[in-house]
């Protein structure tokens, strides 16, 4: 069997890794630990390691597992913003995971807005205490407001198909429009229009703080905000001020620029050592998740089909599908 080192395991990983894996050839050893240049000679005798979102699989990291023999990289996501390219590009592959489960993530997005809208988790806890008041916790109708989603690729339609079926009106921007029926329209005429703006994109250049003080500006008094993608889209000093301002109405985040330290830690009996964060988590009208909307048992078993499928792939000589060739200058999500 072809030896694998995987980094950054939680239990939710192994589960369908490890009914998998034998019918894919493959043996795993599991590290807790994140990939890093400290950690990587822990691959040392695997031909492959699996990667996450918040590994850190940059020049120097790639040049230690070139060195101990790793001969592919495995990332199980869809996202490599992490992973420096061009210290890749001709020394070793990179595969990913490009779709799992768009309405894994769809539904999250979802999840986070209507809990904002409606303020259900305030509910659970008050009535859990007995107190049934509904004072503070009058909401408003999604239906007939506008929603306006940054990239339409298989994430950013799905949750578009979802808020059609609840009578939202929809606007989209992409820089490579493809759905027809779509209105798309330009940042700045979306910041201003709609009551929703929900980012679906990738993280790139171009993309990196698209949600700024500038932009917050055009926006709609009182307007929500979703990201599901990636932390850095967001300006968070700029969000923290468009919400105490009074510009944001509520946001909804499942990812945090500065996560790689947090997201997936049980850091509960410890102080948070991010007054930014802390700030985040404690405003009422903000919704933190750890970076959890792909979490659903589907998607946990296609990242592992595919996962592995990858790396079989390479092993059997085969043409590598979903290899990352090279830097994209697209805003489509996958």
């Amino acid at each position: 069997m072809n030896k694998v080192a995987f980094f950054d395991t939680k239990p939710y990983d192994k589960l369908y890794f490890d009914e998998l894996k034998n019918e894919y050839g493959i043996e795993i050893e599991y590290f807790e630990s994140k990939l890093s240049p400290r950690t990587a000679v822990m691959a040392k005798g695997a031909k492959a390691v699996v990667a996450f979102v918040n590994d850190d699989l940059g020049k120097e990291t790639i040049s230690v597992l070139k060195e101990i023999g790793v001969e592919i990289i495995a990332l199980r996501c869809a996202g490599y913003n992490n992973v420096d390219l061009n210290a890749a590009r001709e020394v070793i592959p990179v595969v990913r995971v490009p779709e799992y489960s768009p309405h894994a993530v769809a539904e999250h997005a979802l999840a986070l807005l209507l809990t904002l809208v409606r303020k259900t988790h305030k509910a659970y806890i008050r009535t859990r205490d007995f107190n049934f008041s509904l004072n503070g916790f009058v909401g408003f109708d999604l239906h007939g407001k506008t929603l306006g989603v940054i990239g339409t690729g298989k994430i950013g339609m799905a949750f578009i198909e979802i808020c059609r079926g609840i009578g939202m009106n929809v606007i989209a921007y992409d820089p490579y429009p493809s759905q027809g029926y779509l209105e798309y329209v330009s940042l700045e005429e979306l910041f201003a229009r709609s009551d929703v703006i929900s980012l679906h994109c990738p993280l790139t250049s171009s993309t990196y703080h698209i949600i700024n003080s500038f932009s917050l500006k055009m926006m709609k008094d009182k307007v929500f905000i979703l990201n599901t993608s990636r932390g850095a889209l967001i300006d968070t000093e700029a969000l923290i001020e468009g919400i105490k301002s009074g510009k944001v109405g509520g946001a909804g985040l499942d990812v945090y620029e500065e996560e790689s330290e947090f997201f997936y830690e049980d850091l509960s009996e410890s102080i948070l050592k991010d007054d930014t964060l802390s700030r985040l988590i404690m405003m009422p009208n903000v919704l933190v998740t750890s970076h959890q909307a792909f979490l659903t048992h589907e998607a946990l078993r296609r990242i592992a089909e595919i996962t592995l499928g990858n790396l079989k792939a390479y092993f059997d000589g085969e043409k590598l599908e979903n290899e990352i060739v090279a830097k994209r200058k697209v805003l489509r999500s996958e």
